[in-house]
C-alpha cells in the first residue's frame, strides 16, 4: 500500500499555478516586443536606413507557448537584407561580404529582461 501526508500551507503553488493559467506571466510580450524592434532598429548597420526601419513582431501562441518573434520585411530578390548584413554574403562578382553579428547583442538583453519579468511574476 502507498500513502502520502502533507502538512502545511498550499497556497503558494496555487497561486503559481492560478498565475500562469491566467497568463499573466506573459502580460508584456507586446511590450517587449516594441523595445525589440526598437533595439533592432538601433542596431541595424545602416545604408539607407530601409533595413533599419523594417523590423516588426509577432506575438505568437500555440498550445499553450507563448513567445515572440521578430521579422524585417526589408527583402531584396528573395533575400532578408538583415540576415544578409548578420551571416554576411556572396557578391555578383564572386567576392563575399562578412557578416556583422548585430541581431544577438541587441536582443540579448530584451530576453535577459523577459525572463526577469516572467519569474517576478510566477514566484510573487
Amino acid at each position: 500500500m502507498l500513502s502520502a501526508s502533507s502538512s502545511g500551507s498550499f497556497a503558494r503553488f496555487e497561486k503559481f499555478l492560478n498565475t500562469n493559467r491566467s497568463n499573466q506571466a506573459y502580460s508584456n510580450l507586446d511590450h517587449f516586443g516594441k523595445i525589440g524592434v526598437s533595439a533592432l532598429a538601433k542596431a541595424t548597420p545602416t545604408e539607407t536606413g530601409k533595413t533599419a526601419s523594417s523590423w516588426r513582431y509577432k506575438i505568437i501562441q500555440k498550445r499553450g507557448l507563448y513567445g515572440i518573434e521578430w521579422y524585417n520585411d526589408n527583402v531584396n530578390e528573395g533575400e532578408v537584407i538583415a540576415l544578409l548584413i548578420q551571416y554576411g554574403h556572396g557578391t555578383g562578382t564572386g567576392g563575399y561580404i562578412e557578416g556583422i553579428d548585430y541581431i544577438n547583442p541587441a536582443i540579448r538583453p530584451i530576453f535577459t529582461s523577459m525572463i526577469d519579468d516572467v519569474w517576478k511574476k510566477v514566484t510573487q
